[in-house]
């Protein structure tokens, strides 16, 4: 019966840390996915910003070159 018991206690404990240590894995993985998502979306939005204001920059020059030409001639 002693012996019924203890195996009984070591599967229960050998399962309990088994699930505790899935569930940390995916808790980890899941925050990692988390983080990483975050992270590319930063970069996605500053290179949006970052091309927006080169573009806007460029047709300003443009503009501006384009009026000293025609001022020019």
């Amino acid at each position: 019966m002693v012996v019924v018991i203890v195996i009984t206690v070591v599967v229960v404990v050998v399962v309990v840390a088994i699930v505790v240590v899935l569930v940390t894995l995916v808790v980890v993985v899941v925050v990692v996915l988390l983080v990483v998502a975050v992270v590319v979306v930063v970069v996605v939005v500053v290179v949006i910003v970052v091309v927006v204001r080169l573009v806007v920059v460029v047709i300003l020059v443009v503009i501006v070159v384009g009026v000293m030409m025609v001022g020019w001639w």
